[in-house]
């Protein structure tokens, strides 16, 4: 019996690193994707049935870190990848107290990089 889709959630404010990320998981795996340019919206359409979730710190309509414990409410089990472009110590010591699995720099040195990790990050 083939082993059921993992569903990814990439929450992100550019536009720009939606579209590639969908394109890079819609081509390369097996993932059901599903993308918010708003973490507010994301909150509220998250499925408990989410197994990894994309989220980036920095955002205008509410921080990566503010919504992280609301996503994990909505669904206990995903892990989460937090991206940033702008890491610092303290941010990255908060993601991992609020619930985040790991964390990547922004931008990705390769999208191929970053399906490695995801599959890290799902082993965990």
């Amino acid at each position: 019996m083939a082993e059921p889709k993992k569903n990814i959630v990439i929450i992100d404010d550019e536009n720009e690193i939606l579209n590639m990320l969908e394109r890079y998981f819609v081509r390369n795996t097996d993932y059901k994707v599903q993308t918010f340019s708003n973490p507010v919206t994301a909150i509220s359409s998250l499925s408990k049935n989410t197994d990894i979730i994309l989220l980036d710190i920095m955002m205008p309509q509410m921080s990566g870190l503010d919504a992280l414990p609301k996503l994990l409410e909505k669904a206990p089990d995903a892990k989460v990848l937090m991206m940033t472009a702008y890491s610092t110590l303290d941010k990255v010591l908060n993601a991992h107290r609020f619930g985040a699995t790991d964390y990547i720099m922004k931008p990705f040195s390769s999208l191929d990089d970053l399906g490695k990790k995801i599959e890290e990050v799902l082993k965990k």
